[in-house]
């Protein structure tokens, strides 16, 4: 009785389950703080920038780099700014670099386009 009794004093031990759960979601995290190469190229009538290749958190999103590029080469706020991936889509000003990344990645980095005008897609 009190073998039984100390048992249910004791906290429950995490299962097999409970910690590969755990693993997945120090993984996740781990994988969301990764750092993500952006290459940024311009496009059409936009300035080039000096420097091109950048280390951006991979849970930023595309809004990010957005006001990134118009804060380095001094758009005006109402200007717009068009962003494309592997000059083929505009992806979703709330995808995340991370996403973008490890489906249109390549050689280890992301390539962005941007220009002040809609070019593609």
């Amino acid at each position: 009785m009190v073998e039984t009794q100390r048992k249910m004093s004791e906290p429950p031990q995490p299962t097999d389950s409970h910690n590969a759960q755990a693993q997945k979601s120090e993984v996740s995290k781990k994988s969301l703080k990764k750092k993500v190469e952006v290459l940024l190229k311009a496009a059409g009538d936009a300035p080039i920038m000096m420097r091109k290749k950048w280390q951006v958190d991979g849970s930023k999103q595309v809004a990010y780099i957005i006001e990134f590029i118009k804060k380095y080469i001094k758009c005006e706020p109402q200007d717009s700014l068009f962003v494309y991936v592997g000059q083929c889509f505009a992806p979703t000003p709330d995808q995340t670099l991370q996403n973008l990344y490890d489906c249109f990645g390549a050689d280890g980095k992301l390539v962005l386009h941007y220009c002040k005008t809609q070019a593609w897609g």
